[in-house]
This record gives structure tokens, sequence and C-alpha cells, in this order.
């Protein structure tokens, strides 16, 4: 326990390779608890957490991607600092996307993305999944094994949601080479030296979508990009290109981080209890109680971060304007509190749906339902095609020894990469 007591979250990278032991020790000192290091009030608890996510009034989004880093850009005065953060937000890491935005801005960024997520726009690209999946699996099939994160999870996020945001057909192979098969380079999000984001790091993606929507609004068609060049605000107004192009930006990113760490994470935990797939072959139904477990279990976004706008106390604690808060997503998914053996991958869990993976509030992730999706399309097809899904032993040991990698970053959960081997099925 005084081991766990002196780690820095966000430098240890034995944490960031398995961090439930330091959260169980954060929930021993109470759901809302100050850590030593950077004076971030770490919440635990998925009471206190989902309180947060929802007191949008107390806390701000500002910081949600970069927590403690870097620094405030100002000296917190008094018990509102409302003001404060609005003349200094374009100091924040990533001010220009949704992700960090506040009320107003954030619901008008939303609103134009509510007009592209809409049920039949989904629906197609749900069908569009179903042959993707084929398309990916025979590249590797006959092979019996693979590299499951470059060779599909990888590939296959970023098709699905080119064809979701309707990336011409003769653009996607440049997108997948660019942002999908490759293993990521650079410093990433949440990486442990402390260094900050870029203000930018979505530059590639905004030139692209702006230069689409560009394209639309000087000669309209009757595509998916047309309709978002010609989405209006609520008030009717004509947002600017870029303010139409950034949440098609960041859904893409970050659709694309989420759904490959989920995809790597279910297909790890079939390999892991090879009994699931049985089961799950033999009732198909129970797929999404499955997904939403993985979810659960696995968060791919292990904290998220606000920032105290005004004096206000959570579960209790006092919090004093101006204080970072990190929202502990994959604590809250195991607090016994809510979740009876929540250290225990269950599929008969009553409440699953209930878990937090995805947020909640305002900041709900915006593509929670194309991850399900996603999700479900590839374990269906996966079932049906391949038999004997195992964990290669040469790469990753023997059950019971497993040695999996994870992304050495304090903010996200996903393998490094995930070897598996199978028996194709004709």
């Amino acid at each position: 326990m005084t081991e766990l007591a002196d780690v820095d979250y966000f430098s240890n990278a034995e944490i960031a390779q398995d961090p439930y032991a330091y959260y169980e020790y954060l929930r021993s000192q109470g759901p809302v608890f100050q850590e030593p290091h950077h004076g971030v009030v770490a919440v635990t608890g998925y009471a206190e957490v989902m309180a947060a996510f929802k007191d949008v009034d107390s806390f701000s989004a500002v910081n949600a991607i970069g927590g403690p880093f870097p620094p405030l850009p100002f000296e917190p005065e008094g018990d509102d600092i409302t003001a404060q953060i609005e003349a200094h937000r374009h100091e924040f890491p990533i001010f220009e996307h949704m992700v960090v935005m506040d009320p107003p801005s954030h619901e008008k960024a939303r609103s134009l993305l509510s007009k592209l997520l809409t049920p039949r726009r989904l629906k197609e690209n749900e069908d569009f999944m179903w042959r993707l999946v084929d398309t990916q699996l025979d590249e590797f099939i006959d092979n019996g094994h693979c590299e499951f994160l470059s060779e599909y999870a990888r590939p296959f996020a970023t098709l699905a949601i080119t064809d979701l945001l309707g990336v011409p057909e003769e653009d996607r192979a440049e997108f997948r080479r660019a942002l999908g098969a490759e293993k990521p380079q650079g410093n990433r999000v949440g990486a442990l030296d402390g260094e900050a984001v870029g203000l930018n790091p979505l530059e590639y993606l905004d030139d692209r979508f702006s230069g689409y929507i560009a394209d639309r609004r000087r000669e309209p068609r009757d595509d998916v990009l047309g309709g978002m060049a010609a989405a209006t605000y609520p008030d009717g107004s004509t947002p600017e290109i870029l303010e139409v192009a950034r949440p098609a930006t960041f859904l893409f990113a970050a659709g694309q981080e989420t759904v490959t760490k989920l995809l790597s994470a279910a297909v790890q935990t079939l390999g892991d209890q090879p009994e699931l797939q049985d089961q799950l072959r033999a009732n198909r139904d129970l797929i999404p109680a499955f997904m939403e477990e993985a979810l659960r279990f696995q968060s791919p976004t292990k904290v998220d971060f606000r920032l105290a706008r005004k004096t206000t106390t959570l579960g209790g604690v006092p919090i004093k304007a101006g204080t970072v808060l990190m929202l502990c997503l994959g604590a809250a998914n195991r607090d016994p509190v809510k979740f009876d053996d929540p250290h225990v991958f269950r599929l008969d869990r009553k409440n699953v749906r209930e878990h937090i993976a995805f947020g909640r509030g305002i900041h709900t992730c915006a593509g929670a339902p194309l991850a399900r999706a996603e999700g479900v399309v590839t374990v269906h097809r996966l079932l049906d095609r391949l038999r004997d899904i195992t964990i290669s032993e040469s790469r990753h040991g023997a059950p019971g020894q497993r040695r999996y990698a994870y992304e050495p970053t304090f903010l996200l959960r996903g393998l490094t990469e995930l070897h598996v081997e199978f028996t194709a099925q004709r």
C-alpha cells in the first residue's frame, strides 16, 4: 500500500501497463481523493464520476484531453474562474474541438454532428461494415494467424468511419495508409513524459475535410459530404467551413482509437476465455452484452479530466475552483458498489449497459453507436469464419502467464499488438 501511495500515475510506466491495483488504492482512500504529485483530485466512485460528468455548471471540459499538462495558463482567482477559462481557452490543447468545449459552444458544434449521425446513415454504414469485415478477413484468413491490430482492427476502424463520413472511394486507400494500417508514430496523447498535446494534432483530417466541404459548397452534391456542407446551426446561420469539419474530424480520430482498442480487447478476451466462443456461437443474442462487458472491463479511455470552474463539493469533498479532476472511468467501471464481482468478466451482468466507458452527460461519445455496431458485426463474422481463436503462445506466453504490452499513456487503455491463431471455417 505504501508503494502505491508513492506512485506518480502520470509518469509510472508499470502503472500505465496495469492501472487496476492503483485504482483500488485510490478507492481505498475514498471515492474522491487528491493524489500527492500534481494536486489532481482522482474520482474513482461510479456515482461521483457520474455527478461530475453531469454538473457542467461546476466543471469545465476545457482540459479534458491534457489534464494537468500543460499547467493552467493562468493563476486561478476566487471561487468562480469561468471568466479566466474563457479568456485563456485558446491556450488549452485542441481548444477548437468539441470534446473540450463547454455550453453553449458545445451544443452548437454537436448540433452539426447530429445531422450526420442519423439512424438512416448509421444503418447504411452498418450495412457497409458487413461487407467490409469479410474483405478485411480475406486479407489474412488463409494464413491461420494475424497480428490483429494492424491486420484487422486499425484498417477496419479507419475504413468504416471513412464510409460513415462519406470520404470518396478513390481517397479511402490514402486514409488507410495515413491513419489506419500502420502502427501509430510519435508522441501519443497522454504520454508519460508529461509533454503537452500539440495545439492541433488533427491537422491532416481538418485539412482533408475542410477541402471536401469547400468543394461541396462550390458544387453541391447529393452525398454525405454534401449534407455536411449544407448543414446550418439551429438558428439557421451557416457555420464556417472549419466549424463543420472539426466535429467530423474529431469523430474520425477518436472513433478510430476507441474502436481499435475495443475490438482488440474483445478478441483478447475470446482468446483468453475460449469457452466464451462456444457460448456466443450457441446464442448470438449474447454478443451485444459481450461487447458491453468488454467496454466495462477494459475501458478504452482510462481517465477523463475536468477543471473545477467554481468552488463546490463532490462526494462530500470540498473542491476549490481551479482544481483539476481526473475522472477514472476504468475505476468507476469496476466500482464494487455499482458492479458485483467487478474484476470478473461476466456475460450475465444485468446492469452492464450502465458502464461509463463512453462518458455521460453532454459529452457522451457521439460515436458510441458506431463503436457498438463495429464490435457486434466483427464478433459475428469472426465466429462465422474462424474456429479455435487462440492467443499466440510464442508471442504472448501460455495461459496464466500471458505477456501483453499496452500503450504507455495515462489516458488510454489499448494493446500495442495482439497475435492470434485460428482455423479458417469454410
